[in-house]
């Protein structure tokens, strides 16, 4: 019985108020990553210069450029996963259409079709 009256919304986070995380895609995974490059670029440039004001300043460019970086790369591989998938479900549809047909590719043809003589 427990889950069957709970209805309550999801809470969602948005990041500076616009960006939506949970419903976006890829906006989740470039938060993290970008946390961590920013975690990885800060601290490695406090061990070599021990200046904490400027690591600081190396960890937000790290947090910006491992964010976008990551964004891009995932909004490519998912526009090229929406394009094959499209092409898939156009390719099934006309195998459907065109089957047993005279325009179905997987068909063999032979000479004596073609030709009434």
């Amino acid at each position: 019985m427990a889950g069957e009256g709970d209805s309550e919304p999801e809470k969602s986070f948005k990041l500076l108020g616009f960006l939506d995380v949970k419903s976006v895609p890829c906006a989740r995974e470039s938060v993290l990553y970008g946390s961590l490059g920013s975690f990885v670029v800060g601290l490695g440039y406090f061990l070599a210069t021990s200046r904490v004001r400027r690591s600081c300043d190396f960890a937000v460019g790290g947090f910006i450029s491992t964010m976008l970086g990551y964004w891009f790369y995932c909004r490519y591989n998912l526009a090229q996963q929406r394009i094959r998938r499209r092409m898939l479900e156009q390719g099934m549809r006309n195998r459907i259409l065109f089957e047993g047909s005279s325009f179905d590719p997987e068909r063999k043809q032979t000479g004596s079709e073609g030709s009434d003589s």
